[in-house]
Order: structure tokens, then C-alpha cells, then sequence
């Protein structure tokens, strides 16, 4: 299972962003997928997590509102579109996808990093003007 972000980089403030996670190896419909971010000199956070079948989500506070999480199993690609950009949403984003993994039973979303068992390389969003 390998996932690869793609679709970060520099945008002014308001600006929006899509980023894309792409997953190959394996059935991406079988894991809990998640965004997780990490801004200079802090720790990496929980942004957005989402079930199997896209049904439930969750949201940080910091970006409610602004970040739509989604996917698209058929493609075996998650997404992150995030308006109305802040200098605070700088950072590396990773995608990760859950440590378990089933074609028939429901998996809770989570903001914990130990959830996921496995992870993106990372995009980097910079928001600057």
C-alpha cells in the first residue's frame, strides 16, 4: 500500500487549494482515510477524517467550514479542498489511510495518529502573501 499527496503549494490568503491522495496497492474503500498537517516547529494535528463509504466526516475546529474532505473509491483517490486559506493552515499535509481494514464493516473515523498504519510523504501548503 503506498499513498502519494499531491497538490499543495503556495497560495495567497482566501486562495484555495485541492490536494489529492492517491492510494495504490491495495482497495482504498477499505480504510478509514484521514488529513493530518504539521506547521513548523509543532506537532502534527488531526485536519479531517472520513469512513469507508464517505458517510461520516470529521473536522478540527480551526478548519470548519472551509475544508471539504471527500473521496472517490473508484478511483482509489481522497481529496482535501480547502477554501478560504490561512497563514495558519501552513504546513506539511499528509494523507493516511487506518491500520485496519475491511470490505463490509464500518470503521469510525479518528483524529488519532496511531489509528493509521499507514502514510503519505507529505505536500507542503504555503499560505503567504
Amino acid at each position: 500500500l503506498q499513498l502519494v499527496e499531491s497538490g499543495g503549494g503556495l497560495v495567497q490568503p482566501g486562495g484555495s487549494l485541492r490536494l489529492s491522495c492517491a492510494a495504490s496497492g491495495t482497495r482504498l474503500g477499505d480504510y478509514v482515510m484521514g488529513w493530518f498537517r504539521q506547521a513548523p516547529g509543532k506537532e502534527r494535528e488531526g485536519v479531517s477524517s472520513i469512513t469507508r463509504s464517505g458517510d461520516t466526516t470529521i473536522y478540527a475546529d480551526a478548519v470548519k467550514g472551509r475544508f471539504t474532505i471527500s473521496r472517490d473509491n473508484a478511483e482509489n483517490t481522497g481529496y482535501l479542498q480547502m477554501n478560504n486559506l490561512k497563514p495558519e493552515d501552513t504546513g506539511i499535509y499528509y494523507c493516511a489511510v487506518s491500520a485496519a481494514s475491511s470490505t463490509y464493516r464500518a470503521l469510525p473515523v479518528s483524529f488519532a495518529p496511531n489509528y493509521y498504519g499507514t502514510w503519505g510523504q507529505g505536500t507542503q501548503v504555503t499560505v503567504s502573501s
